[in-house]
């Protein structure tokens, strides 16, 4: 399993950061942040290339969505 930490990143870099790794062919990716919009953001673009999620919230704005194929 790949994992991005893109906590403090605004996009596009963290949707930058998660295309690398769909394009490199990874079954299973976990990202962190914390910005609302990238978690729209790298969501859409996951969904859009055949991924599942699995988003956890943490309540200090945080979260951690897990992309699987």
């Amino acid at each position: 399993m790949e994992k991005v930490d893109v906590r403090g990143l605004s996009c596009p870099m963290p949707v930058i950061k998660v295309k690398k790794l769909i394009d490199k062919g990874s079954n299973e990716i976990t990202v962190t942040g914390t910005s609302q919009v990238s978690k729209e953001n790298v969501s859409k673009l996951a969904v859009s290339n055949g991924y599942k999620l699995n988003i956890t919230l943490d309540g200090k704005d945080e979260w951690e969505i897990e992309l699987t194929k």
